[in-house]
């Protein structure tokens, strides 16, 4: 972590004494349980091209604090899109001003680490705007090149690079640089009057070098080009209750949504979680283990610390079926009586951290995914996902899916458009009848949402086979 440190205080301390800050977040946190100042640099760009000319471009650059205190279930936060000690002497009035009469006892910080999950260099200052211009219109004339049948190309690169350093009220700072980077591409075509659509993203924490090679760029270009070329030959979904496989990879969005969100410490603390009060029971089928981890390197939800100076772990939250943890972050942890798991995190220094995913997976189970496929006479296949919802309180959700297939007789079938899957949390994983051993992690591309604050997370899952889930579809039985 020295580097980081050396970094960021470059970054924020050019017009400010940092000893001045550290002493007015002591003040601040005086009488307080716990509480830190989290500051935030960030660069971050996006270059998009349509149809063979570049129709954005956009950069920006950031920089701020937010001060907390915490005492109980009382926070008290306050941010500045500035750094001086003006605005945090500001900050640290209106902290003092939220202290409660008497608090509990001081909590112990996080713990010290050396780890590191990804390269610290900042992507966006190893390729200039020119570069970025024409490989988004190489991609475009690939995807035409292809297939005769496109009409339009849609394709976008973007990176950011955030540094944040936490400094709390016994003197501990730790500091962290987190690249990341994102290529999408989506591509229409038209045959016969039909206009189809696909779309493929890829991205990590790591420099512009790993999505920009001719190998990735290209098969970026092909698996897009391939789905909207399949579309083509879709039929209607059917809709009903039926067995339904989910592939291995994406398809754990599902999982994020329709169970993690339920997992996630504060909303079990509140009990306003469909999980609320299940430790410890079952509530999925045996052989179904679900972790979340933050400490896989490169990925897009790892974080080497989370926004609260805590270092990121692996948390095992079902265990064989039954429920064993929450994650965490320091504030319901302590309310709880837990330790915190890391995953404590804001989208920026204008946000109260809570509990959030990093990369959530399921894991391995026993079955080839050929055997899963040829135990089911009729379902479907759902291979990728598109949008979807989730009620936390309820835990149902509805998912669509944006490649499907049906299976007649225990192989994959005609594809399929407009299936929705349709259940809910608590009894979703208890219809897994079979988990495969191909686990794979998602390309890299995905958001998580909860209370107005977006973060990068990861997902992943190998493929598994649902008894009974309701498909929405329009096409009858």
């Amino acid at each position: 972590m020295t580097d980081a440190i050396s970094a960021t205080d470059r970054l924020f301390f050019a017009d400010m004494d940092p000893d001045a800050a550290r002493r007015l977040t002591r003040q601040a946190l005086e009488g307080q349980e716990d509480g830190e100042l989290f500051l935030e640099y960030r660069q971050s760009e996006s270059t998009s091209l349509e149809d063979g000319r570049i129709r954005s471009a956009s950069f920006d650059t950031s920089r701020g604090f937010g001060l907390r205190g915490v005492s109980g279930e009382t926070a008290a936060y306050a941010h500045a899109g500035e750094i001086s000690e003006a605005a945090l002497t500001r900050a640290a009035a209106t902290v003092r001003a939220a202290r409660p009469g008497e608090a509990g006892s001081v909590a112990v910080g996080p713990r010290a680490t050396n780890l590191r999950l990804y390269d610290p260099a900042n992507p966006l200052e190893a390729m200039d705007f020119p570069a970025k211009a024409a490989l988004l219109a190489e991609m475009d004339v690939f995807a035409r090149a292809s297939d005769s049948r496109v009409t339009q190309v849609m394709a976008n690169l973007s990176g950011e690079w955030q540094a944040v350093r936490i400094i709390r009220a016994d003197g501990a700072e730790v500091a962290d640089l987190r690249p990341l980077v994102r290529l999408n591409v989506s591509v229409v075509v038209e045959q016969d009057g039909r206009r189809e659509t696909g779309s493929y993203g890829t991205g990590g924490r790591f420099t512009y070098a790993r999505v920009t090679t001719p190998e990735v760029w290209r098969a970026a270009v092909a698996e897009a080009l391939r789905q909207a070329v399949l579309n083509l030959d879709a039929v209607p979904a059917p809709a009903g209750e039926m067995t339904v496989v989910l592939g291995s990879g994406w398809p754990g969005i599902l999982l994020h949504e329709a169970i993690g969100h339920g997992l996630e410490g504060d909303f079990n603390r509140k009990k306003t979680s469909a999980f609320a009060g299940l430790l410890g029971q079952r509530i999925a089928a045996p052989g179904v283990t679900v972790v979340d981890d933050g400490t896989i390197p490169d990925r897009r939800g790892s974080l080497t610390v989370d926004d609260e100076g805590t270092p990121s772990g692996r948390t095992v939250m079902i265990d064989d079926g039954i429920l064993v943890g929450f994650i965490q972050d320091r504030q319901n942890a302590r309310l709880m009586g837990v330790a915190p798991t890391g995953n404590g995190r804001r989208q920026s220094h204008a946000h109260i951290p809570m509990p959030r995913m990093t990369n959530t997976v399921m894991m391995n189970g026993e079955h080839d995914p050929a055997e899963i496929i040829a135990s089911v006479k009729n379902g479907l296949y759902a291979v990728n996902f598109g949008g979807g919802q989730v009620d936390i309180t309820s835990g149902k959700f509805v998912f669509s899916a944006s490649e499907a297939y049906l299976i007649e007789n225990g192989k994959i079938g005609a594809p399929v458009k407009g299936a929705t899957l349709i259940g809910d949390g608590p009894s979703a994983l208890t219809k897994v009848s079979m988990v495969g051993h191909d686990m794979a992690l998602d390309a890299g591309v995905g958001t998580c949402g909860k209370n107005g604050q977006g973060v990068p997370v990861g997902v992943g899952q190998p493929t598994m086979r649902m008894d009974g889930l309701t498909v929405g579809g329009t096409a009858a039985r």
